[in-house]
């Protein structure tokens, strides 16, 4: 039997044992990855926490609902077994009718079979670091190839050294100007995640800089069992020019290569982020989106007419 629990009355050790078993693994699942990403998240579990399914949520206007939290790229139902649909059926239909308003990330292995799913899917960028690093930058392209030789006669330099601030500022001063999506709240959950990581060894940040000592490209990854996370990354207006980023990235896959880990890239979505993956050999794969939306329509009209206005 499915069991609705709220935030309290979740067993996080047998949640986290779960997750870290699960075939689905993500670190998005972990009971601290979500405290910081979505404090007072509930849950439905099965069997004894063989089956589990985080729900981030929120109430806005009175209304709940569920969204996928910033800096969580999937989330779903995992279990040590590779999840039917009829069980993920089963989970979906399982979530709270206080919810009348859904949208979130499933994982690769949450497979729908019918059309209560979007048809929409995302797509995710991952590369197997086994092979020795030769092998792996015999397959980059020739895009990738020639961005690395201008960084190399550009003398950029790669250190480990660098504090949090310095990659939110980067990616506030360039990025963050331009989506506008991120909030400020949301730039100290990514401060508290760094810290979190680094406090316990999951994480760490590399930055690119130039022969000035100017910080021209940075990045936070997150390490969890066999998958390394490319979590949050940055770069200023000069790393068009002097390649920083390809040689951060490529500086990453030198330093891990050989090793039985999986080099998640995130998003993709982007054509030009997409190539920019594909560039070091990474293969794109999918995952679903969930929606469902129980709103009466005179909310829905209104909510329609506020985001037009705000365009």
């Amino acid at each position: 039997m499915i069991h609705y629990l709220k935030h309290t009355q979740i067993d996080k050790t047998r949640w986290d044992q779960c997750i870290i078993h699960a075939v689905n693994s993500r670190v998005y699942a972990c009971s601290w990855y979500l405290d910081l990403v979505c404090p007072g998240w509930e849950a439905l579990v099965e069997d004894d926490y063989k089956y589990v399914f985080p729900l981030t949520g929120n109430r806005k206007w009175g209304i709940c609902y569920l969204y996928q939290p910033f800096f969580v790229q999937q989330l779903g139902l995992f279990s040590t077994e590779l999840p039917s649909w009829p069980k993920l059926n089963e989970f979906l239909n399982a979530v709270p009718a206080k919810f009348r308003f859904i949208e979130i990330h499933l994982n690769v292995m949450n497979r729908p079979e019918n059309s209560l799913i979007s048809p929409e899917l995302r797509i995710n960028h991952e590369l197997d670091l086994i092979p020795s690093y030769e092998t792996l930058k015999g397959n980059y392209s020739q895009n990738t190839q020639r961005n690395l030789k201008k960084a190399k006669e550009a003398g950029v330099t790669l250190k480990r050294k660098m504090e949090a601030d310095e990659l939110v500022t980067l990616f506030k001063e360039n990025f963050g100007k331009k989506e506008g999506k991120l909030r400020s709240c949301h730039y100290e959950i990514m401060r508290d995640l760094i810290q979190s990581c680094q406090k316990t060894g999951k994480g760490y940040l590399l930055g690119a800089y130039s022969p000035e000592g100017i910080l021209s490209a940075a990045a936070f990854f997150v390490m969890d069992g066999s998958r390394i996370y490319y979590l949050f990354a940055a770069s200023a207006p000069i790393a068009r020019d002097n390649g920083a980023m390809f040689l951060l990235v490529d500086g990453f896959i030198r330093e891990h290569s050989g090793q039985p880990l999986i080099f998640d890239f995130e998003g993709g979505n982007d054509p030009g982020v997409g190539r920019f993956y594909k560039g070091f050999g990474a293969t794109g794969i999918t995952y679903p989106v969930y929606r469902v939306n129980k709103l009466p329509g005179v909310i829905v009209r209104a909510l329609y007419l506020y985001r037009k206005l705000r365009k």
